[in-house]
């Protein structure tokens, strides 16, 4: 006997007429409102619009862009059409449920082709060119902000185990997985900073200047502006861009939202003590397995 998800996705192919491809774009998003529902402990068919609400605020809050949120919706409302088509239900719990402005702009979001031609547009023999590096694959490696990329400390970083202590908003701390690639490149940039002649009170940090002093934020918008521009893309970027990119590629490719707003940093939208606690061997495998470049 079918279950009621499997008769929609009958429903779609048989009586819509959709394509393959658009199915399993229905049930990739209709997944992320189920993995959304069940870490709140609420079954999909009794979602109220509160519920799916906060769902929108969620993929909101890590950077979706606004077209990707109206056809995430557009299929939310599909499915919950057809609970009451098969009289599933008799309320319509999507009725309020209002899809965003597309013209409403939102940071940008790179493809992972536009950040290879960043990361390529690198001059590897200047001076800066590895720490540049490391700087770009740790952002988009980690979806760390710029604000917590400053003050990464190497005191914080755990080459050996894969994963770095950062302090985020509120000075409230997270485990945040490093990908293989910003290990590499962190241990590259390691052999350059070595020979800078580094300021009194600056030792710790793992970014630093030609002087050997911290890096600024105005100095990392810099970095990213130059490098944008010598790739030729005319995207608005900066370094939440990839902030943006990192949460977006993740979600593309399947990552679980709750997996996804504690690699972020988000405060919970919802109860906290209704979310079961992701460690960090998750939060590893999350990057591993859905990040593109890791992918490739």
């Amino acid at each position: 006997m079918l279950t009621i998800s499997e008769e929609y996705f009958y429903y779609l192919k048989f009586e819509k007429g959709l394509s393959d491809n658009s199915i399993v774009a229905y049930k990739n998003d209709l997944q992320k409102l189920l993995d959304f529902l069940s870490d709140a402990h609420v079954e999909i068919d009794k979602a109220n619009p509160a519920h799916l609400r906060d769902f929108i605020v969620e993929i909101s809050s890590i950077g979706v862009h606004p077209r990707s949120q109206a056809r995430i919706i557009s299929g939310i409302k599909s499915y919950y059409h057809f609970l009451i088509y098969k009289n599933k239900r008799s309320d319509d719990p999507t009725e309020l449920l209002e899809s965003p402005k597309i013209g409403f702009r939102l940071p940008e979001v790179l493809t992972v082709e536009e950040i290879d031609e960043i990361i390529s547009a690198i001059d590897l023999s200047k001076q800066e060119g590895q720490r540049n590096k490391a700087i770009i694959e740790v952002l988009y490696g980690s979806g760390i902000r710029v604000s917590e990329l400053i003050n990464l400390k190497i005191s914080n970083l755990n080459i050996d185990e894969g994963y770095m202590l950062v302090e985020g908003k509120g000075s409230k701390q997270r485990l945040v997985p490093l990908s293989p690639q910003s290990i590499k490149q962190l241990h590259l940039w390691n052999i350059d900073r070595n020979i800078l002649n580094i300021k009194k009170g600056h030792e710790d940090y793992v970014f630093l200047n030609r002087r050997g002093a911290k890096l600024t934020r105005a100095m990392i918008f810099a970095i990213v502006k130059d490098l944008t521009e010598l790739a030729g893309i005319r995207k608005n970027v900066s370094p939440h861009t990839f902030r943006h990119s990192f949460a977006t590629h993740l979600l593309e490719n399947g990552a679980n939202l709750r997996a996804i707003q504690q690699l972020l940093g988000h405060e919970s939208i919802t109860t906290s003590e209704l979310y079961t606690h992701i460690d960090i061997r998750f939060l590893k495998k999350t990057i591993i397995e859905c990040h593109p470049m890791l992918k490739k």
